[in-house]
């Protein structure tokens, strides 16, 4: 079999592909655009693609392809209706990142809550050095302990957040995005309520008609001053326009974000303009890429790819 990677470079340099050269021949793009892709596919068995588009243009020449591995949970770049019509199988990979979003999460919550980048600044600085003290207080932060820490989706990374955040001693309250999520280990709260008494809110929900420009300016009026916002989940929950305003006018106190409305960012992203890195903190979509989790996604790959070589259904969408 012919097997075509369009876009090797959302996966990371350091990440073995040669895997998957016990299943047929491979062929490695680093990126291709949508002119590229079609005649790169064109005597494809098998695609393995993260964000290229894939649909009857893409496609239209592709006369041997049978299966699309995508190494992503989302499959939007996906046209269902023209893989469906050409018996195309389409698979994805979900939980390979769910303890690496968790970890960064909370590496982005203490960068903010502790000022950290403060204190590294003085020491480069040399500051450090000319003082006469041997500690440097000039930005007051808190305990975590005591807290209340509230989730928005309360999914499997969502779960995995709360449990850290109640081992840290917060107080954890969720909302519902879809409403019908109840857990019993945690209080569920309606989002009024959420914005209004949580000290920490991170959001771990998906994108869709109820989460779809969730956080904007009257919501974010209703959070503390003191509050952190973090999403982690998808960049249009949160208005970005209204967000930059919120935080140049101190109505919260910062943010981290690991996802934006689009990715690159572009110049004209009003949060762009934001350079206080006590503000706000904004990692390029890397949550998810720890070393261990792509091992994982390459590897629920190699299952999906096997399944479908020996006649099975494993992690198909249609």
């Amino acid at each position: 079999m012919n097997i075509v990677v369009l876009d090797s470079n959302t996966l990371g340099a350091d990440i073995d592909l040669s895997v998957f050269k016990k299943y047929g021949e491979l062929t490695v793009y680093e990126k291709s655009s949508q002119e590229e892709a079609k005649e790169r596919v064109k005597d494809a068995d098998i695609i393995i693609t993260n964000k290229v588009m894939l649909n009857e243009e893409t496609l239209g020449k592709a006369s041997h392809l049978r299966l699309i591995c995508v190494t992503a949970t989302g499959t939007n770049n996906v046209d269902f209706d023209y893989t469906n019509s050409k018996n195309i199988t389409v698979t994805n990979v979900s939980g390979y990142s769910t303890p690496t979003v968790m970890q960064h999460t909370f590496a982005m919550l203490f960068y903010l809550l502790e000022k950290l980048r403060t204190y590294d600044e003085y020491v480069k600085s040399g500051e450090y050095i000319k003082s006469l003290a041997f500690t440097y207080l000039g930005e007051s932060f808190n305990d975590i302990t005591g807290m209340t820490y509230g989730i928005i989706g309360l999914g499997a990374i969502g779960r995995e957040v709360a449990k850290v955040a109640q081992a840290f001693g917060c107080r954890v309250i969720y909302y519902s995005t879809s409403g019908r999520n109840n857990n019993c280990d945690y209080e569920r709260v309606d989002l009024d309520t959420l914005l209004r008494e949580s000290d920490i809110i991170s959001i771990h929900a998906p994108l869709n008609e109820n989460t779809q420009g969730l956080i904007n300016l009257d919501n974010l009026n209703k959070m503390k001053k003191s509050a952190i916002l973090l999403n982690l989940g998808r960049g249009p929950i949160v208005n970005e326009n209204d967000l930059a305003y919120a935080l140049k006018n101190d109505i919260i106190a910062a943010a981290g974000l690991d996802v934006l409305t689009r990715e690159p960012m572009t110049k004209d992203n009003p949060l762009f303009d934001i350079k206080d890195s006590r503000k706000l903190l904004i990692t390029p979509h890397m949550a998810w890429g720890s070393v261990e989790a792509r091992r994982r996604l390459m590897e629920e790959v190699c299952k999906n790819i096997e399944a479908y070589i020996n006649g099975k259904e494993r992690n198909v969408v249609r």
